[in-house]
């Protein structure tokens, strides 16, 4: 499908079920992105936190009602996106998430350039029939895929070997790097005490992330203990809510403190630390990124997303088997024991972030999956001038100049090691 010969900007719709976490931040952030470089955005999903987000950055937010997870509901939320499409007549339509992909390839069926965004694999996240049915379903569903948008190469080829035949493409998370910078502990504690009760000097780890088995806060508290054991006084806070927050209660012991969910989660990795995410499957977290933007570094499980996610020289210490609470109490302890190394990983990752996730890079590349669906449109100059930017801060970064004056020099050099994640297409049978 081309444009109309006017060449004007294309009508884009963004349909999301989930509303919250990472998938939410992802589409805020590509609704921020096309807005400012001239498309027509609209975006449909159930009314939440988000609707007003979204709308505050310019989208037309249309309420799409729809749960989190398949059921009989299914055949009502694909009408429903059906209707949707006949009100909006988008040039595209772009899916996020496992229950939007499955709702809109039903309602639209390839007429129309769909984009299908996993954001994780249904498969991983279930087991026995349900993951058996997921997957025939993602294997059946990619014929009505224009094109499917992995976070990570790991994600790709875990679709890849699950038989999915798809036209690929890979474009690593983004983040606002403008938003999410560093600064001193100190203030970011003095600010938290009051809610938190924190004391200043103890030390903290901070896991940020829905509380549910994904994301493995279980197996975290079972590696606590250890921790505690060689740090005496360490804290962990769990900053998130979800439907596993009763049951991780009762295995927290005191020193764990629940935080809940928090509009801005700057604050608490500023404070840490060390920042953990645990997680047993993912397409690339976008917490560690968030936090290494901070200047933290970052322990994680070697999940989807995970070793593209950190520099190379971080996966000896920071990069942990899933489901193995003795070696992640292990990397936590040594890393709480060991300040100077803290700083240096710490210094490292906001440059390794700075290179490589940066989001308007991120955007940039969606615009050209985009385009080779549609054919190109006319950018908007401001547009034009970010996608220049972003560009060049990765070639800064590539050549070793300093972008943050926050960032020590032993940082700045160990720039000139990173490359940047390349824009990567591929078709499998």
């Amino acid at each position: 499908m081309n444009l109309s010969p006017t060449g004007s900007p294309p009508r884009v719709l963004h349909l999301t079920q989930p509303v919250d976490g990472g998938v939410a931040r992802v589409v805020a952030d590509l609704v921020r992105a096309q807005s400012a470089a001239g498309l027509d955005v609209t975006a449909a999903c159930p009314d939440s936190a988000l609707t007003a987000r979204l709308r505050a950055l310019g989208a037309d937010v249309r309420r799409w009602e729809a749960t989190r997870s398949p059921g009989p509901s299914l055949a009502r939320e694909a009408r429903h996106v059906a209707r949707l499409i006949d009100e909006v007549r988008p040039d595209l339509v772009h899916a996020h998430s496992a229950k939007a992909g499955l709702a809109g390839r039903l309602a639209v069926r390839g007429r129309i350039p769909t984009v299908f965004q996993p954001h994780a694999w249904s498969f991983e996240a279930v087991g026995g029939t349900t993951a058996a049915l997921a997957l025939r379903w993602e294997r059946w569903g990619a014929r009505w895929a224009a094109r499917v948008v992995c976070v990570s190469e790991a994600e790709r080829a875990t679709g890849v070997r699950a038989g999915i035949d798809a036209r690929f493409t890979v474009v690593p998370n983004g983040i606002d790097l403008e938003h999410f910078h560093p600064a001193g502990p100190g203030p970011a504690r003095a600010g938290l005490a009051p809610l938190a009760g924190l004391d200043p000097a103890a030390p903290l780890v901070v896991c940020v992330g829905r509380l549910c088995r994904q994301k493995g806060q279980d197996v975290l508290l079972r590696a606590w203990d250890a921790v505690v054991r060689e740090v005496p006084g360490a804290r962990l806070a769990l900053v998130g809510d979800g439907p596993d927050d009763d049951r991780l209660r009762e295995l927290a012991p005191p020193s764990v403190l629940f935080a809940g969910a928090v509009a801005d989660a700057r604050p608490w990795y500023r404070a840490a630390d060390l920042v953990v995410l645990p997680s047993r499957w993912e397409g690339m977290a976008l917490a560690p990124l968030e936090a290494m933007a901070c200047g933290r570094p970052v322990v994680v499980t070697d999940v989807d997303g995970a070793r593209e996610s950190l520099p190379s020289s971080f996966t000896d210490r920071c990069l942990v088997p899933p489901e193995n609470p003795a070696v992640l109490a292990g990397a936590l302890t040594g890393l709480l024991l060991d300040p100077p190394l803290r700083a240096s990983l710490g210094g490292l990752a906001r440059r390794h972030v700075l290179a490589t996730h940066d989001v308007r890079n991120t955007a940039e590349q969606v615009s050209d999956v985009y385009r080779d669906l549609l054919g190109p449109w006319p950018a908007a100059e401001g547009a034009a001038l970010s996608g220049a930017a972003g560009r060049a801060r990765v070639r800064d970064a590539e050549h070793g100049r300093p972008l943050d004056p926050g960032c020590d020099a032993g940082a700045n050099q160990a720039a000139q090691r990173v490359q940047p994640t390349e824009h990567r297409e591929s078709k499998h049978s």
